[in-house]
């Protein structure tokens, strides 16, 4: 697992300084919940997870939910400090919750559905709030995807990864790939909405094994799919096995071509991008049963569903709104060992074993173990970083909506390489083509001299 990186240490009350307070009535606030077991860790993840031998005793998960909830209770005393109040910190609804991991629905749904409980409990739910669970195929059944559309959550992301028995295998995932169409259709039989997780680039996958993913995925009809490139991290078991030779390091071209063809194979089949790796149903935004949440939190910056204005690619109805939440820069609460926290410019990150983070909450102290407040220049090289990989596009200006003086070589240039969209760049905003997708580390590069 990747170390945390380092920072100033927090006060063990938790308390936030007043800057983050400013602007937050324009920002919308999410809530993530970490949870951090897995029954098996699979070879190319490096999250913050835990098995159960990897544990022992100290930190289970059948005392999971109360240690969230505990630190549930101190993020809502922190939030309601009166020195941020008198700055200017709103009392705001949560817009949206993810519950990732590690494998949620390890725990029991009722556990889930008592952390969201304790959400709504601490700062209240919009009345379109999107609550998310990840989950493993295996790690489901029609009665506790029951469970959890009945208290509240309204999507769920299913880790499918790939249909290929032997590149499930090279990834160490345990679920049958022939339970992905079982397992959707509980979960559209209780209305929830539903994504799928894919990965390309594994070892020994061809592009026929891709394809092969690729119409599998789209055979399910879910509302929304992700398509992420293998990074092989160092410290994993993945990464040793490249290391000594018996895996091949993931092939740049190889993964150029995968995309490529995704973009294919989702774009015919109704699917749209909306940030490089994430793709979700465009045709009026509805499947057959599914019915729209209109988004109308603060921080939204166009259609109903936080969409941009009319020279960017407004986010598809079934976006993620909270993983748009993270890459517009809005306000969020880690919850769990080793989650990461932004409100108003501050970031921080707990400790990542659960026995410590447990034992923190405990002793009536934040779990927080650093953070980092951000300055103008981190802000803007960030803004940046993220804003560029949404089909929405960035605001080289937001103010004035025009290419700044500086940039107009760059913008130039990238127009020339068929990196970015002619007619929205004229107008200040960067929107990548799909060349422009596959090389969007040198955008950046080129916008941040």
């Amino acid at each position: 697992m990747p170390a945390l990186p380092d920072g100033e240490t927090p006060p063990d009350s938790g308390a936030l300084p007043t800057s983050a307070a400013l602007g937050a009535g324009a920002r919308d606030l999410g809530v993530y919940l970490h949870v951090p077991f897995c029954r098996v860790r699979c070879g190319y993840c490096d999250f913050n997870t835990y098995t159960n031998a990897e544990l022992g005793g100290g930190a289970n998960a059948a005392s999971y939910a109360d240690t969230a909830l505990r630190e549930l209770e101190l993020a809502a005393g922190v939030l309601a400090d009166p020195a941020l109040t008198a700055a200017g910190m709103p009392t705001r609804v949560v817009s949206t919750v993810f519950v990732g991991g590690g494998t949620p629905t390890m725990l029991p749904a009722t556990d889930l559905v008592r952390m969201l409980d304790g959400v709504r409990a601490t700062w209240g739910l919009a009345p379109d709030a999107e609550v998310t669970t990840e989950a493993n195929p295996d790690s489901v059944d029609a009665a506790s995807l029951a469970t959890l559309a009945a208290g509240g959550f309204t999507r769920v992301s299913f880790g499918m990864q790939s249909a290929v028995r032997s590149v499930l295998a090279t990834l160490d995932r345990t679920h049958d790939p022939a339970r992905l169409p079982d397992v959707v259709g509980w979960a559209r039989a209780v209305g929830l909405e539903v994504s799928v997780d894919l990965i390309y680039g594994t070892p020994g996958e061809s592009l026929a094994d891709w394809r092969t993913s690729l119409d599998a995925a789209v055979a399910l009809e879910p509302d929304h799919v992700s398509a992420y490139a293998l990074v092989v991290e160092p410290g994993t078991k993945m990464g040793a096995q490249v290391r000594r030779g018996e895996l091949p390091l993931p092939d740049d071209d190889d993964a150029a071509r995968k995309y490529e063809l995704a973009e294919e194979v989702l774009t015919a089949a109704g699917y749209r991008w909306y940030e490089v790796s994430n793709f979700a149903r465009a045709e009026g935004g509805e499947r057959a049963g599914a019915g729209e949440r209109p988004h109308t939190g603060a921080g939204a910056t166009g259609s109903a569903t936080g969409g941009a204005p009319a020279v960017g690619h407004a986010a598809p109805p079934h976006a993620s709104r909270h993983n748009l939440s993270y890459w517009r820069g809005q306000d969020w609460w880690g919850i769990g060992p080793g989650a990461h926290s932004h409100v108003g410019g501050v970031r921080w990150w707990n400790v990542k074993h659960p026995r410590t983070y447990a034992f923190r909450l405990e002793q009536g102290l934040s779990p927080a173990s650093g953070r980092e407040v951000l300055g103008g220049a981190t802000r803007e090289l960030e803004r940046v970083m993220l804003g560029v990989r949404l089909a929405e596009g960035l605001e080289l200006a937001p103010s004035t909506g025009t290419v700044p003086e500086h940039l107009r070589g760059a913008v130039a240039d990238l127009i020339g390489q068929g990196l970015i969209e002619f007619a929205p760049a004229r107008a200040g905003r960067v929107v990548l083509t799909l060349r422009g997708r596959l090389l969007a580390d040198a955008v950046v590069r080129a916008l941040t001299p």
